[in-house]
């Protein structure tokens, strides 16, 4: 009997060292995060570093961020699953959970995705009509707003065709229609918002196509359960206080809550795949 309690306490205690060697790698390991690269990478982390800091004090989780020059290499790599974690448009949060499975956890719930067309400042053009047959920058292909909800609504609402320039970001789509390169260009609001008070001087708003739900924030499959609800958890914490409301705002989010893919399923009547371009 007592040569079986012994071993009983061996495995017993075996076990606990085990679960909590996991544990701990659970916390040391470091999780990664891609995030749409909308804006430069020296500005994706200016705004999110502060917010990652903060989400690894509340967590005790590490984070770090998994830069892509252009949105064309962060779809490649968000439908490889190379992200932990990852900052998506809408259609994005589609194909990712199609292909690797992504789960998206929290989203913007104060403000709509829209899409926006803008000429220069002193443009002839006062209507969509107008760009029959002219060229259009975009940032990218797959930018859901400010490609695919602009064709679309082109196409479907209007019954015009265009050509298309990628310019690989929206900052470039604002300062070739700023310059002349283009007639118009693709964007939406909230990246026109962030450009220098001289781009955005030197633009106009011609036409807001209809709103979807805004990006979200999700995860790989692979991911723990526990691990997402703790970033679910911190985040909401960090969305409730003024400091922490100030940080999600540059992204910009406005107001933080949880999403699911059901948020985003309206995307599909869109038939936007039309559009996509697989890489």
């Amino acid at each position: 009997m007592p040569g079986k309690m012994s071993t009983f306490l061996i495995l017993l205690l075996s076990w606990n060292c085990f679960a909590s060697d996991i544990e701990k790698a659970d916390v040391e390991r470091v999780y990664t995060i891609g995030i749409v690269p909308q804006f430069d990478i020296r500005r994706l982390h200016d705004i999110w570093t502060p917010i990652l800091n903060e989400l690894q004090a509340r967590t005790g989780y590490r984070f770090m961020i998994r830069g892509s020059a252009t949105i064309p290499t962060f779809e490649q790599e968000l439908i490889s699953g190379t992200f932990d974690f990852a900052y998506i448009n809408p259609f994005h949060a589609l194909i990712a959970n199609r292909s690797v499975g992504y789960i998206p956890l929290l989203k913007d719930v104060g403000r709509q995705l829209h899409g926006i067309i803008v000429v220069a400042k002193d443009s002839p053009i006062e209507s969509v009509t107008e760009l029959a047959g002219k060229t259009i920058a975009y940032p990218a292909p797959n930018a859901l707003g400010a490609t695919l909800l602009v064709k679309a609504e082109l196409q479907d609402k209007y019954g015009i065709s265009t050509s298309q320039r990628y310019v690989l970001t929206h900052s470039s789509v604002y300062l070739n229609v700023a310059l002349g390169e283009v007639v118009a260009g693709g964007g939406v609001q909230k990246t026109l918002d962030r450009q220098s008070p001289a781009i955005r001087e030197a633009v106009k708003v011609l036409y807001k196509t209809r709103g979807v739900a805004a990006h979200p924030i999700a995860s790989h499959p692979r991911v723990p359960e526990s691990v997402r609800q703790d970033v679910i958890d911190a985040l909401l914490a960090i969305g409730k206080t003024e400091a922490g409301k100030a940080l999600l705002a540059r992204i910009p989010m406005k107001q933080i809550d949880t999403a699911s893919l059901t948020d985003y399923k309206s995307i599909d009547d869109m038939k936007l795949e039309r559009f996509y371009q697989k890489f």
